[in-house]
């Protein structure tokens, strides 16, 4: 049995709907990528090296990642010319099979959150502008309360005009309190207040929105600093997670946004937002490879519950559902 459909029927016989949110999240990259894919095993009999030249172009297309395609390229020549395949048709789940070797690699990682027990825990989420970073604070807050904690969200961006305003509509969505000052403030006194009523409150989680401004890495690096000694200062070992958000729908330009947040804080995962939204969804393994920071969420649509936890094996299966289909007829 091959190692797709071993996956499809351990997610057939699952009881929760989480992987169809990922198979059905992931259709346009998949309908994308597994066209392109189809459409070159037909034109190509044999496997060559003007064969291997366009999938290159094809792996590139959906943002996998320059770094990421090169080695792919290459382990799949050596295993082409180890099983000594000939048709393209034969290359096809061996391109799969490499992929999901990429993505989980031989790290030991770790993609749950870092949530304290019996402790308040604080998650200080970055990124910039319009990448959907309350509406995850606001989804993030809901999946906390529905299992049952007490919540509490920190409006730490205060400089974007109605940023403050946005989240506390979250926080009445959800029923959660949104500690903030007025526009403008010191962030960092928005987080020592933040932090003073989560303990009163005896919250199980603190969630903190800061400002997402690149213009200038100095200030943002800065500002950053400042929040996380704050936090610190009155939680040892606070934050517990930095959290970046990042728009999957930007592509490459979402890995420019990864690099510049990594050398001005220290990024402990990924939130991937709008990944139904993009024919790119390869981004995923871009960022797992070639930047090393775990996803530890993404975004599967618009619904309160379609932020999810990443799971390695459920986005191989949305992403590759269609030739594991095709394996069966």
């Amino acid at each position: 049995m091959s190692f797709f459909k071993k996956l499809k029927d351990k997610f057939t016989q699952s009881s929760d709907n989480v992987s169809e949110k990922f198979k059905d999240g992931l259709s346009k990259t998949r309908n994308n990528f597994t066209s392109k894919v189809n459409d070159l095993v037909a034109r190509y009999r044999k496997v060559d090296e003007e064969f291997f030249e366009e999938l290159e172009e094809i792996l590139i297309g959906a943002d996998v990642g320059f770094d990421t395609v090169m080695e792919l390229i290459d382990e799949l020549k050596l295993e082409v010319k180890r099983k000594n395949i000939q048709d393209t048709e034969g290359v096809q789940s061996v391109i799969s099979e490499k992929l999901v070797e990429i993505y989980q690699g031989d790290r030991d990682e770790d993609s749950s959150l870092n949530i304290q027990d019996n402790e308040l825990t604080v998650l200080l989420f970055v990124g910039v502008n319009g990448v959907g970073k309350t509406t995850t604070i606001g989804k993030m807050a809901h999946m906390f309360k529905e299992q049952g904690k007490n919540v509490v969200l920190a409006a730490g961006d205060t400089f974007r005009a109605g940023a403050i305003e946005q989240l506390e509509v979250w926080g009445e969505r959800v029923g959660v309190p949104v500690i903030k000052q007025a526009a403008g403030s010191d962030p960092a006194a928005v987080m020592f207040d933040a932090v003073q009523s989560a303990k009163a409150k005896k919250a199980d989680i603190l969630i903190c929105d800061t400002a997402g401004r690149l213009q200038n890495k100095v200030n943002l690096m800065k500002e950053l600093e400042k929040v996380k000694r704050v936090i610190e200062r009155e939680i040892p070992g606070a934050p517990h997670e930095v959290l970046l958000v990042l728009d999957a729908t930007t592509g490459q330009n979402a890995m420019v946004q990864a690099k510049t947040f990594k050398e001005a804080t220290n990024v402990s995962g990924i939130v991937l937002t709008k990944l139904d939204g993009t024919a790119k969804g390869g981004i995923v393994l871009a960022i797992r490879n070639e930047l090393e920071i775990p996803v530890k969420f993404v975004g599967l649509g618009e619904k309160m519950d379609d932020l999810q936890p990443f799971d390695a094996e459920k986005y191989v299966y949305g992403l590759f559902s269609n030739l594991v289909d095709k394996e069966e007829e």
